[in-house]
């Protein structure tokens, strides 16, 4: 799962579901007293509401050539899999992306037009969403330009693009790439390419309804893998693997993931990547439960991956992987002070608020690391996580347990790469944006941490209750995230942290946690929306929901104010103690809904308090933030890692450097990271 929203850093920033621990509103606070004096320059430039930042690799000079190339081979194996997301992402995307590349690549007419500026913002646009979806709201991407200036632009460079994939830029065919709405046919009406143009939800679920996995106490995750289509009016599932759908670009991955077996670090991390491969080969699912078992035992090392259909953040209903991949280099010094986290586990679970037989006896094999990003590609990229925690499958985390890992330098650009001038605007008065500007940063990374670490290994279903993405259906992703951030807030406010050594003043770092989430909740993070719009993102509902509610519940003692002043809202929690009781009871009745697989509970919860928006309130804060310059999303280009040969082609050295610009990596990736036909 992925963390793409973190506590204290910019709103903007982004959680991945294996959960992707995702960054908040960009420049949602800074804390100053942790800002890096440095000559780099992270930020590239700004387009529409992103901005692209790049970062560092620190600690590369620290590794041997041996494990130079292992890394530089595991993201050669990443970029050789990136047209599948945007094949994933939507039919066309690839045979748009082709057309409007070319054009930008080989148009000789005026390009200091209106229209020119429009169509390049437009297609940075698709590049950094992975296709003509937005990449956080779903929603397509409006173009700004008319049908007769592309087809201009189309004459003038002998490009071609017709009937459909040309349509869909200006029509409302295919509007949301994920359509979470309470009536609607999700899959049906997704744009998302994981099914048939033809196939329902309906159809799912009866098809998947009588599939049982060889050990029902180790149930596998079907449909991760693969494409659910109507042929001849019979479902069938086209898989993922060498021989099979996206295979070109899989037998690329395989190509670069041999190699990095071949550099393997140590026994087990060979053995893991050598199941990687085998299931690349053939698609077994069973195969890629072994190869995550021994993925997550293998945790000796300075490099680490993940690379996979992973996340199903995607899927309307929870079933299909997302193909991402994220390059690792640990960060010793900085895993070795949170390791605490991960070793104090068990004390974590026996101390929640948890009814007594949703609680873990034995939480095993967690382990946390803060490492250095080296590369990411497909759903990681992009837009990044700031954090990961995988595998994903329920018994494989009670039985071996999981792997969190915080990525620091991404985090670390986030913070380097703005100011706050906007949590100025937001905070009720001078204390609350004291104890952010001091207490900020540390809150959001020990939320992150607990989010990970114990949030996503905490609890267990009851005896017979089915997976999730079964019983909770398309509710499942929003309610994982929200109980892991409720684990991370419960426990943000308790003086254990400072006995553990991880914080100075546990009360002040736990009520500018609690100042930052509900602050984010109920109001900043509505800038990512359009006026009108209900709250679709998973990430962004779970955030919602949770602050809603206990807003709610803590009405009668006025936990939480709502003031008005000046023709402004702010929030002011008046009891942090309550407020914690709070967190706690919903944390209670949310793990009590994943254990018992409770539907009307969930969609009661998301519907009641995640999904719709206050319209007066939302306008206010969309006028508060129109004088903000920096943008509300953020997502970096990638260093760019060189290998010097010898005469025999051998690698001798590797040098990092960074891109000439966001356009130029893209169309660099296209150029020489492209396996798949346009349509497939």
């Amino acid at each position: 799962m992925n963390l793409k929203s973190i506590f204290g850093i910019a709103l903007a920033m982004s959680l991945t579901f294996a959960c992707k621990n995702e960054p908040k509103t960009n420049n949602d606070s800074i804390s100053q007293a942790e800002k890096v004096d440095t000559a780099f320059d992270y930020t590239v430039e700004q387009f529409a509401d992103v901005k692209i930042l790049r970062y560092q690799i620190p600690g590369w000079e620290n590794l041997t050539l041996k494990e130079q190339k292992l890394v530089y081979y595991l993201t050669q194996a990443g970029l050789a899999g990136r047209d599948i997301m945007w094949d994933q992402n939507y039919r066309h995307n690839l045979k748009i992306r082709k057309a409007l590349e070319t054009i930008y690549s080989n148009y000789e007419g005026d390009k200091s037009s209106v229209d020119w500026k429009a169509f390049e913002t437009y297609l940075k646009r698709v590049w950094f969403s992975n296709g003509i979806h937005h990449h956080y709201s779903n929603d397509k991407l409006k173009a700004e330009f008319s049908q007769d200036y592309l087809k201009s632009l189309l004459t003038a460079t002998n490009t071609q693009l017709e009937g459909d994939a040309f349509d869909v830029i200006f029509n409302d065919q295919d509007s949301k790439k994920i359509n979470q709405a309470k009536d609607a046919d999700n899959v049906a009406q997704s744009a998302v390419n994981f099914y048939g143009t033809d196939v329902t939800t309906a159809d799912v679920v009866q098809f998947y309804k009588n599939k049982r996995s060889p050990n029902p106490d180790k149930p596998l995750s079907f449909g991760l893998n693969s494409k659910l289509v109507k042929e001849n009016g019979e479902l069938k599932e086209l898989v993922y693997k060498s021989g099979g759908l996206y295979g070109s670009a899989i037998d690329e991955v395989v190509k670069w993931l041999e190699l990095a077996k071949g550099v393997a670090e140590n026994q087990a991390q060979g053995d893991a990547l050598g199941l990687l491969i085998q299931y690349y080969k053939t698609g077994d699912l069973q195969t890629w439960d072994d190869y995550n078992v021994a993925w997550t035992a293998a945790t000796v090392g300075n490099v680490d991956y993940i690379n996979g259909f992973i996340e199903v953040y995607n899927d309307p209903i929870g079933y299909r992987g997302s193909y991402e991949s994220i390059v690792q280099i640990n960060d010793f010094d900085m895993s070795q002070k949170m390791k605490v986290l991960s070793d104090n586990a068990q004390w974590f679970e026996d101390n929640s608020p948890l009814m007594d037989a949703h609680k873990k006896k034995n939480v095993v094999g967690v382990t946390y690391k803060v490492v250095n990003v080296a590369g990411e590609a497909g759903d990681a990229s992009p837009s990044t996580p700031i954090g990961v925690n995988l595998p994903n499958a329920n018994w494989i985390r009670a039985a071996v347990g999981s792997k969190s890992v915080s990525l620091g330098n991404i985090i670390e650009a986030y913070n380097n790469a703005g100011s706050a001038g906007r949590l100025k605007e937001f905070v009720n008065d001078e204390d609350e944006l004291k104890l952010e500007q001091e207490y900020g940063q540390v809150a959001s990374k020990l939320h992150t941490a607990l989010h990970e670490v114990v949030g996503h290994a905490s609890g267990q279903l009851n005896p017979g209750v089915g997976e999730t993405k079964e019983t909770l259906k398309n509710y499942a992703s929003t309610l994982e995230e929200g109980r892991a951030d409720l684990v991370g807030l419960y426990y943000l406010y308790n003086p254990k942290l400072q006995e553990l050594g991880l914080v100075d003043d546990w009360k002040k770092v736990g009520m500018a946690a609690y100042n930052s989430y509900i602050r984010n909740g109920l109001m900043t993070q509505l800038i990512r929306l359009n006026l009108g719009d209900d709250v679709e993102q998973a990430h962004m509902r779970n955030r919602q929901w949770v602050s809603a509610w206990v807003f709610d519940k803590g009405k009668n003692d006025n936990v939480i104010e709502k003031i008005t002043r000046d023709g402004k809202t702010y929030y002011n929690i008046n009891d942090y103690e309550k407020l914690h009781e709070l967190f706690g009871q919903l944390l209670r009745e949310t793990q009590r809904i994943k254990s018992e697989g409770d539907y009307k509970a969930v969609e009661a919860l998301v519907e009641t308090y995640g999904v719709k928006v206050d319209q007066t309130l939302h306008k206010e804060i969309l006028e508060r933030n129109a004088q903000f310059p920096d943008a509300p999303y953020s997502g970096f280009v990638n260093p760019v890692l060189m290998p010097d040969r010898d005469d025999h082609g051998e690698i001798t050295s590797i040098k990092v450097t960074q891109p000439e610009s966001f356009s130029s990596q893209m169309l660099n990736y296209s150029n020489s990271h492209s396996f798949l036909k346009e349509e497939n």
